[in-house]
């Protein structure tokens, strides 16, 4: 079950604003918070990996594999 059209443009519209807040904090706050601003970053960023990851593992449970046998997992998107 893919991520829905909503929650992925949130995600998008989250790390569009994190972007920006990490690149403020770039100039004038703590090596700490940027950090912190790009662990979140690269959370956010994994849901969707994950997503895609257990989307394909679906797909191989249910037979669908395509051309490769061993299925893509997401990695050819």
């Amino acid at each position: 079950m893919a991520l829905s059209q909503s929650v992925q443009d949130a995600l998008s519209e989250a790390q569009s604003n994190l972007r920006n807040a990490l690149a403020f904090a770039a100039r004038n706050e703590r090596p700490l918070v940027c950090q912190s601003i790009a662990k979140i970053m690269t959370e956010l960023e994994s849901i969707e990996r994950y997503d895609q990851l257990f989307d394909s593992l679906e797909d191989a449970q249910k037979g669908d594999l395509g051309d490769n046998p061993f299925g893509n997992f997401g990695f050819n998107k």
